[in-house]
Order: structure tokens, then sequence, then C-alpha cells
């Protein structure tokens, strides 16, 4: 099985893109993070959902999970009006890491592998500098449970 038998067209934003629209589209399509692209259309990044949710969360709650608590509930459930004036750039690890994406023929360990070293739920898929679709997470795991 190979990275071509589990592709999977994937939506993309651009790191200008709104970041309650990426939100949107993580919480509509029920995916694990979005792919990042420039102006050629290629991935430059992963947005996993859990960096919006860290740019949602107010930081001293971050800092200390005890300040949650004492929210009220109405404060608490409007936690994610502030990503209206933000955008993907924001969320994104500050960090550069290794880009989780791969050709079509990368092999489920080599998927595995990846999406390990990368800590990424999903690897984009390119080929002669065209972005193909993603591997999920998901995907890889049905894949490899169901032998």
């Amino acid at each position: 099985m190979r990275a071509c038998d589990l592709l999977a067209t994937f939506p993309t934003v651009t790191a200008d893109t709104p970041v309650i629209e990426a939100a949107r589209l993580l919480a509509g399509q029920d995916l694990p993070g979005l792919i990042v692209v420039d102006e050629r259309g290629l991935p430059v990044s992963i947005l996993p959902g859990t960096q919006v949710l860290r740019l949602a969360v107010p930081g001293y709650c971050l800092d200390d999970p005890a300040l949650a608590r004492v929210v009220d509930e109405k404060h608490a459930d409007a936690f994610a009006s502030s990503l209206a004036s933000r955008t993907v750039r924001q969320a994104l690890p500050p960090e550069r890491r290794e880009l989780p994406v791969t050709d079509p023929d990368a092999t489920v360990l080599e998927l595995a592998a990846l999406m390990a070293r990368t800590h990424s739920p999903l690897v984009a898929v390119v080929e002669q500098g065209r972005l193909l679709g993603a591997v999920t997470l998901q995907a890889l795991l049905d894949r490899v449970l169901a032998a």
C-alpha cells in the first residue's frame, strides 16, 4: 500500500486566511488539520486543529489550567470569538519543523514515520510540483489496523 492508495483530496488555506475560516473548515469537515499553501499551491506548513485551539484559548489558561475553571460558563463558551481578527499565520507554530510532505510512492511505514517524526495528523502528497491531496492519520490507522 502506497500514499497514492490512501490519498484524499484535501482543503487548503493560505497563511493570510482568517483563522476563523480555517476553524470552520476543520469543524465542518471533521478534519485533523489543514494544508497551508503558498501562492503556487504548494505546501508550506500543516495547521493541526490543536494549533487553532491554542490560539483561541486565553494565554493565562494555557499557563495555568486551573484558571480555566474559574471563568464563568458564558465567557468560557465564547472563547473562540478571539479568532475573528486573526490569521492562519498567527496560529502556525513559531518554529520551523520538517514539513510532512511526501510523494505518491511512499509506503505506509514511511507515512507513519513521517507523521510520528513531525507530530502531524496528516501528510501532504506532492508530485511534480503539484499538490495531489493528503493522507490522514485516520486513513493510515484504518489501513494498518485492518491488516
